[in-house]
């Protein structure tokens, strides 16, 4: 395929006509143009605010910039004869590097230097292979495109209807990751990944940290235990944290310098605590209102539903693509390129004449996002988990036992001194094969990906049993859960 100018996957800055039309450019619509373009199509890239998305600037790379330094040296506390403390204002720094000082220029520098035309403005669906984009000016312009167009715009936050929230200033999770100083005293509403993973951040920067959670564990979409280790993690780091608590009002406090936050518990009443900011981090939903999916007949309120092969479903014509967040199914960075990728190594082979069926792990077809989609939490301790839960494997029908063990092994004992760590193996039996895995513990990040191989190759646990985990490592684990799992010991 060739490109409007003619030059075989490129095209000019003021092209109104592509083989494929991105919006969003994000991780995930990066991937998406980029492997068009490799795929000799050419590709515009649409982004209303920085190339580079979400997870550059304001989620995934700051937010670990805040957490590794507190890591680190919680790591190096754990040894005897170690001191080491860190200044927090080089934290931020280093975080402020992280993000690029929130310019996309390098970003912009990468996509055109990959043959991606960039368009700036806010794109909108106007019809079939049709796209309105709106400049900063309010200039708008049309552009076409061949083949497909695929929407690749994330998701935004949440806020739950509590009285007096909206009158007041809060954080969501591009405040609490770009913030340029520490605050006294925060509060964070909501349990899930965001809630976690800042309240251990900002604790460590020298906030006072209180933290509500209407469930009754921590990381509710996760084992038990994973919850449970990271709440004590949380305590033991000085947050004070709360379970089965409600936020139920929240007003400007007496001073005008803070937030009043009052909250109920179904075990201690009620109560109130003030802070100087408040993160609210109850979830996020996936970004379809005002790109004109009303216009084409579908629910700009629900999540856009694809096939496997990223194609959007209930739309005549085959033309209209999605990956990432917006669809709903995995909604996790690495997933959505994963998805990018999947959707447009169909987008060129179908703009080649070849049908690109999604079949069950074909290279046009994202089947991991049913069944071996990985996630770390970067708290302390870490959770690593891939795969379905005990509770999601049961649901889905399978017949399962659970294996579940400390992380009790040489190398965990010369990782650090007093090493606690849990892992647990969903084994589905009637296959013989892990449906899940997941590990709590100091470090064990680093465990996941050869956990992810054996959920994703659905390798046998007999095969299983020969790869051999070197000593001494925290990888030891594999031989012990292996050894529970032939012993049939686990529940």
């Amino acid at each position: 395929m060739t490109g409007s100018d003619g030059s075989g996957g490129s095209a000019a800055a003021g092209a109104t006509e592509f083989d494929v039309i991105v919006i969003g450019a994000g991780p995930v619509g990066e991937n998406m143009a980029d492997y068009a373009v490799r795929g000799g199509l050419s590709a515009a890239l649409v982004e209303n605010e920085l190339v580079g998305g979400e997870c550059s600037y304001w989620a995934c790379m700051p937010s670990k910039a805040l957490l590794r330094t507190p890591h680190a040296v919680a790591a190096a506390r754990r040894l005897p004869g170690v001191r080491v403390e860190f200044d927090p204002a080089a934290v931020l720094a280093r975080r402020d590097e992280f993000s690029s000082h929130w310019s996309d220029d390098g970003q912009v520098t990468w996509a055109e230097g990959a043959g991606i035309t960039v368009v700036r403005g806010r794109a909108r669906l106007a019809g079939v292979r049709r796209v309105l984009v709106t400049d900063g000016d309010g200039h708008e312009r049309e552009l076409r495109a061949r083949h497909a167009v695929a929407v690749c715009t994330g998701s935004v936050p949440t806020t739950p209807p509590i009285p007096g929230l909206d009158g007041v200033r809060v954080w969501h999770s591009r405040e609490a990751t770009s913030a340029q100083r520490v605050p006294g005293r925060l509060g964070v509403l909501g349990g899930g990944v965001v809630g976690v993973e800042m309240a251990q951040a900002w604790s460590a920067l020298g906030a006072e940290v209180t933290l509500l959670a209407r469930d009754d564990r921590l990381l509710p979409s996760t084992e038990p235990i994973a919850g449970e280790l990271v709440a004590d993690g949380l305590r033991a780091a000085g947050v004070d944290v709360r379970l089965n608590t409600g936020l139920d009002e929240v007003k400007s406090a007496g001073d005008g310098q803070g937030i009043e936050l009052r909250y109920s518990s179904t075990e201690n009443g009620t109560g109130s605590r003030q802070v100087d900011e408040l993160l609210v981090a109850t979830g996020r939903r996936p970004n379809t209102a005002d790109i004109g999916l009303a216009e084409l007949g579908l629910d700009e309120k629900q999540p856009l539903r694809v096939d496997d092969s990223g194609m959007v479903l209930g739309l005549d014509g085959g033309w209209l693509y999605a990956a990432g967040d917006v669809t709903g199914r995995a909604p996790l960075t690495h997933q959505g390129k994963y998805g990018a990728r999947i959707a447009a190594a169909a987008i060129v082979a179908r703009a080649n004449g070849e049908p690109a069926r999604p079949e069950r792990w074909s290279e046009y077809a994202a089947t991991a996002d049913h069944v071996a989609v990985p996630q770390v939490v970067f708290t302390d301790p870490e959770v690593a988990a891939v795969g379905l839960t005990a509770e999601k494997a049961t649901e889905a029908g399978h017949h399962i036992r659970t294996v579940d063990l400390d992380i009790a092994v040489a190398g965990s004992y010369l990782h650090a001194d007093g090493y606690t760590g849990k892992a647990r193996a969903v084994i589905d039996t009637d296959r013989d094969v892990l449906l899940g895995v997941t590990f709590v513990g100091p470090d064990v990040a680093e465990l996941l990906h050869a956990a992810t191989i054996a959920v994703a190759g659905e390798v046998p646990l007999g095969r299983l049993w020969h790869a051999v985990p070197a000593f001494p490592t925290v990888s030891e684990v594999w031989l012990r859960l292996l050894e529970a799992c032939r012993s049939g010991s686990g529940s």
